[in-house]
């Protein structure tokens, strides 16, 4: 699994014109799945989301999580986060979980973020075509690939 997150001071997003959901100070995350993940990749992902100290303390340094402030969290299935553009113009994404097998992994994602973290998470409907808009605060913007993790 891959997630791109991002710090917002808000975020939306939008199906058919109308708005499905929004938050207000937290994290976007942007969720794609690998044909190869499992409940190791997720579990994780999970747990560097809510420990991962990308907030302002007191004296302006990034030493809080979402979970110390708060935050408001929204989850955007995207399977482009796979393309792969080494050969030609358009992208391949061959390495991305096709919907049968992502949609499951993806309401796992969900099940268990909503164990590990209290505050409030949004989402985006899996599949759909939405329009996001978020005000990205910093800007910070973070890539982890669960693949790439070292071993404890």
């Amino acid at each position: 699994m891959k997630i791109v997150i991002q710090r917002v001071s808000s975020a939306s997003v939008k199906i058919n014109k109308e708005i499905y959901s929004h938050i207000e100070n937290g994290l976007v995350i942007f969720l794609g799945i690998h044909s190869e993940d499992n409940l190791d990749d997720i579990q994780y992902l999970i747990k560097k989301i809510v420990a991962l100290r990308i907030f302002s303390d007191g004296d302006g340094k990034m030493n809080l999580s979402v979970h110390d402030v708060k935050g408001d969290l929204l989850v955007i299935s995207q399977f482009t986060l796979y393309a792969q553009t080494k050969k030609g113009n358009r992208p391949s994404f061959i390495d991305a979980a096709n919907p049968e097998i992502a949609l499951p992994l993806y309401h796992d994602f969900l099940t268990c973020l909503q164990q590990q973290y209290k505050g409030r998470i949004e989402t985006g409907e899996f599949g759909a075509d939405m329009q996001i808009s978020l005000c990205n605060d910093g800007p910070i913007t973070i890539i982890i690939d669960s693949k790439e993790k070292k071993a404890l």
